[in-house]
C-alpha cells in the first residue's frame, strides 16, 4: 500500500511549476489553475466542469504556454487546434478514458472572423455537464439512426477577445496580459520540463484516487455572495482544496471572489441588460420620468458607452422602444413610453417606476457612492 499524498503540499507543487514557466494576472489565478489542473483527474465526481480560459486582448501575452504547462499537468491532453466536431466527440466517446482537450486559438471558432462552427460551438456547450451529449446520425441513407455522443469532459481554451456568454459564464476566465520587462520566466524546454510536468500529473492521479471518496458527492461551503452560474463553475475547484487541506480551502474561497468579483466587472451582459443599468446609474439618478429625447441625448453622450454608434448609426427612439419593450414592468405589462407634461406641452418619455423591476431583476448591484443627478434635470411638473 502506498504512503498517503499531501494533497496541499502537491497543490503547492503544481502551482509552483506553473510559476516558473507563465505570468498571470493575479495570485487568484495561479490559485485557479492549479485547482483546475486537479479536478481533471476527478472529472467522474462532479456533474459538471468549468471550462478555463486564458484570453487576452493582443497576441503575445502567454495564453499558449499556459496551455503548455496545463497539457503536462492533466490527464490524456488532447490539442485540438483545427479538430472537427466529429473528431472530439468521437474521442470522448470512445471508452478510453476522458481526454483533457486543450483548445487554442478558440477566436477562430467563436471571433468575428470564425467560420461555420456551429456543430463545435454546440460541442463545447453541451459537454460542461455531465449528462452532455451530442446527438449525431450515423448509417448510410435509408439506414441513418440517431445516436447520442457523450461530450462531457474538461476543457481548456486560449484566445483572442472575449467568449460567447454560454461559454463564458460556465468559464474560469484569465484575463493574460504581455509580460512586462521585470517579469521573467524560465524558458520552458519540452525535453526537460514535459518530464517534470509529467512526473506531477502521476502523482496528481495517484493523490485523485486517494481523494475521491471525499470529493464525490461533496457539497463545497460557498463564499458569501457566489450563487448561481458562478457557484457551478467554482464547486469542483473548491471541493479539490477542501481535499487537499491545508491553506488551500481559504486561498481557493479568496480566489473565487477575486475571480468572479473580476467576471462581473468585465461583463456588460447583453446590450438590453447594459441599457438598463446605465438608464439606472447615469442617466435617471433621482428623477422619475424623463422624456425619450433627453434619454437618447444623454445615453449617446455617455463615454465608453456603445449608444453613440450601433453600427455606425447613434441608439434612437424607435431602436430604444423596441429594446425597453422585451422588459416587464411590475405589473407584466412591456415597459413603454408615456405621455409626460412639461412647460405646457406633452411629450412621450419613460418613467423610473415602470423600470425598478427590471432594475431590480436584471441589472447588477448599483454603485456604492451613486452619482449626483445631472445638472439641470429637475422633475417636470
Amino acid at each position: 500500500m502506498t504512503d498517503p499524498i499531501d494533497g496541499a503540499a502537491l497543490l503547492d507543487e503544481v502551482e509552483a511549476f506553473h510559476r516558473g514557466f507563465n505570468v498571470f494576472p493575479t495570485d487568484a489565478a495561479f490559485v485557479a489553475v492549479a485547482l483546475w489542473d486537479a479536478h481533471a483527474h476527478l472529472l467522474d465526481c462532479f456533474d459538471s466542469t468549468p471550462r478555463i480560459a486564458f484570453l487576452s486582448p493582443e497576441p503575445g501575452s502567454g495564453k499558449t504556454r499556459a496551455l503548455e504547462i496545463v497539457e503536462t499537468l492533466v490527464p490524456q491532453p488532447m490539442t485540438a487546434v483545427n479538430a472537427s466536431a466529429a473528431a472530439l466527440f468521437r474521442s470522448v466517446s470512445s471508452g478510453n478514458g476522458k481526454p483533457t482537450i486543450l483548445f487554442d486559438e478558440i477566436d477562430t471558432v467563436f471571433g468575428p472572423k470564425a467560420g461555420d462552427n456551429e456543430e463545435l460551438r454546440g460541442f463545447l456547450n453541451a459537454g460542461h455537464r455531465r449528462t452532455g451529449v451530442t446527438y449525431r446520425c450515423i448509417g448510410d441513407g435509408g439506414q441513418q439512426t440517431v445516436q447520442a455522443f457523450p461530450s462531457y469532459c474538461a476543457v481548456a481554451v486560449a484566445g483572442l477577445g472575449s467568449l460567447p456568454d454560454t461559454i463564458l459564464s460556465r468559464s474560469v476566465v484569465i484575463r493574460m496580459r504581455r509580460r512586462a520587462r521585470n517579469e521573467k520566466v524560465e524558458p520552458f524546454r519540452a525535453r526537460i520540463h514535459e518530464a517534470e510536468g509529467h512526473k506531477l500529473r502521476d502523482r496528481l492521479a495517484e493523490w485523485a484516487e486517494q481523494a475521491r471518496g471525499f470529493v464525490m458527492g461533496a457539497w463545497p461551503d460557498m463564499p458569501e455572495g457566489v450563487s448561481d452560474r458562478p457557484a457551478d463553475v467554482w464547486e469542483p475547484l473548491l471541493a479539490v482544496a477542501d481535499a487537499a487541506g491545508g491553506n488551500w480551502p481559504e486561498r481557493a474561497r479568496a480566489a473565487c471572489v477575486s475571480l468572479v468579483t473580476a467576471s462581473k466587472a468585465n461583463d456588460k451582459g447583453s446590450l438590453g441588460v447594459r441599457l438598463l443599468t446605465d438608464l439606472r446609474d447615469h442617466v435617471m439618478v433621482g428623477i422619475d420620468r424623463l422624456p425619450t429625447v433627453a434619454i437618447l441625448d444623454r445615453l449617446n453622450a455617455l463615454d465608453d458607452a456603445p449608444w453613440a454608434d450601433l453600427n455606425g448609426k447613434p441608439l434612437d427612439n424607435r431602436r430604444l422602444s423596441r429594446m425597453l419593450a422585451e422588459y416587464m414592468t411590475a405589473d407584466n405589462e412591456p415597459i413603454t413610453s408615456r405621455n409626460i407634461k412639461a412647460a405646457g406641452s406633452v411629450l412621450k418619455g419613460y418613467y423610473a417606476a415602470d423600470l425598478r423591476d427590471a432594475w431590480a431583476r436584471y441589472c447588477p448591484p448599483p454603485p456604492e457612492s451613486p452619482l449626483p443627478p445631472l445638472p439641470g434635470t429637475e422633475n417636470a411638473a
